[in-house]
């Protein structure tokens, strides 16, 4: 489902992505496919994807659906319109992390709400890091990833507030509040460390500006929700 997504998209942006230098060597700028070929492998990655999904249970397939169509159809073509677009990105981006769940048990309730929740927050800082480091070469594609447009303060404050948001989401599974997907006391110790890490490199990146800090801080959010799915999966061991 991710490869067809990824696929439509890069035949919508095949002739921004020629502009940027962090795109420009994809398969469909780069001559090495054409957008026919492209499209069959869309349509097909998008039916396999979605018959895989439905034989699980019908609910993962919806949700599946719905993720591709917002990616594809509201996502990319808002990238050139507004930095809005990070947003409504932000809702596609967060349903791979919950369907496990939904797919495992058939049902979307306070758990699979909750993992979407985590991932839903946690794309702003993670996205606007890379919009802050690859800044230059979006402008060349007339993307706007940026909340202000700008590598300003007022940028920098929102990552540093949706990285703070994104961890004390994390952390309300220690709570017990979230049926049954809860951590153990000593689990949300660790991902209260994780959390202050990931934080503190958002501030190092409202204090200093600068594309370096923006760079490791892009790396720091991916290791964060990686440590993070794992450090939830051992917890079943802790109890």
């Amino acid at each position: 489902m991710v490869g067809a997504s990824n696929a439509y998209n890069q035949i919508i942006e095949k002739d921004l992505d020629i502009l940027m230098d962090r795109t420009k060597n994809r398969p469909i700028p780069a001559g090495r496919i054409t957008v026919n070929t492209a499209l069959i492998i869309a349509v097909v990655f998008t039916t396999l994807g979605l018959l895989s999904l439905y034989l699980i249970n019908p609910k993962t397939a919806m949700f599946g659906a719905i993720s591709i169509f917002m990616y594809v159809s509201l996502y990319t073509p808002l990238k050139t319109k507004t930095p809005l677009s990070v947003l409504v990105g932000a809702f596609p981006g967060a349903i791979p992390f919950m369907l496990g769940w939904v797919a495992a048990t058939g049902d979307f309730g306070i758990e699979a709400g909750t993992l979407f929740m985590i991932q839903f927050f946690w794309q702003f800082p993670h996205f606007w890091a890379i919009g802050w480091f690859l800044y230059d070469d979006y402008k060349k594609g007339g993307f706007f990833m940026l909340p202000t447009g700008k590598q300003d303060k007022a940028t920098a404050l929102q990552i540093v507030l949706y990285a703070t948001w994104t961890v004390l989401v994390s952390l309300i599974p220690a709570f017990k509040v979230t049926g049954e997907f809860y951590i153990t006391n000593v689990s949300a110790a660790i991902v209260a460390v994780l959390g202050i890490w990931f934080i503190y490199h958002a501030y190092k990146l409202y204090k200093a500006m600068t594309v370096a800090v923006a760079k490791k801080l892009m790396i720091i959010s991916v290791s964060y929700i990686t440590l993070l799915q794992i450090i939830y999966v051992l917890d079943k061991f802790l109890r």
